[in-house]
């Protein structure tokens, strides 16, 4: 799905707070003090498809092991034709041998991505959406099997420096916490709802999303939060509940 075919602003259902400003740069400052010496560069990926397949990789696995599978795979299809000629066993084979886990269930979504370019396309490269509006680029990589909106807003942030808004677990948990979105909202309309508030600049959200994602793994974890030492403490109204004061209880 695209953020366009939504009509009612989810801002107007969750005004944003007036202090997520002061949300974003306390968690810049935190979590990314390098930017204090300038900003990032944004950088475009002379093949967007390699950014399909590692984002699709790095769903329920570590870093570590996405760029694993990642490098074993391109070492054994130097072109992505080769995998698509070798079929998801094959894939599956390459993902198991880097290891991690979900390998059937990601070689079926690589291959089925392939297939899909080869056959709407007739080749194997996204380079061609380097010219297109992000919507049009969003369409394109949302109509490929296994790209859901996240995984195509990561393809857009990192790999075309488009100013999307991915949201995971660990944001859709902070904006939980800090009530910026309603507690029955899933993290597809948290993304929505992130798009229509954070400025539309590629340096704001590379840098909200990062900052984020490493605060949601270090501080505001699923389990045991680290409230006492949270940088958003005064302004999260769940502190009082998750930190160590409230597991004591009275």
């Amino acid at each position: 799905m695209t953020l366009t075919r939504f009509a009612r602003p989810l801002s107007e259902q969750a005004p944003p707070p007036a202090h997520l400003s002061e949300i974003a740069r306390r968690l810049a400052a935190e979590y990314l003090p390098e930017h204090r010496q300038g900003a990032p560069r944004p950088s475009r990926s002379r093949e967007p498809l390699d950014g399909v397949i590692e984002t699709i990789l790095s769903q329920q696995n570590t870093a570590p092991i996405t760029r694993r599978q990642f490098v074993a795979l391109k070492e054994a299809y130097p072109r992505w034709e080769a995998a698509l000629a070798d079929g998801p066993d094959g894939i599956e084979g390459v993902l198991k041998a880097a290891g991690g886990g979900l390998s059937r269930l990601k070689a079926g979504y690589i291959h089925a991505a392939l297939s899909h370019l080869e056959e709407a396309h007739g080749h194997l490269s996204l380079r061609a959406v380097h010219d297109l509006p992000d919507a049009e680029v969003r369409a394109l990589l949302e109509g490929m099997p296994g790209v859901g909106m996240r995984t195509a807003s990561c393809v857009l942030l990192f790999d075309l420096a488009r100013p999307a808004m991915p949201v995971d677990t660990h944001i859709w948990r902070l904006a939980q916490r800090l009530e910026l979105t309603p507690p029955t909202w899933n993290a597809v309309k948290v993304e929505r709802w992130f798009d229509e508030v954070l400025p539309r600049d590629w340096e704001a959200r590379y840098t909200f999303h990062v900052s984020a994602i490493r605060h949601g793994r270090a501080t505001c974890r699923a389990r045991h939060p680290r409230c006492d030492v949270c940088v958003l403490r005064g302004l999260c109204p769940s502190a009082a509940l998750l930190g160590p004061a409230a597991m004591l209880g009275p």
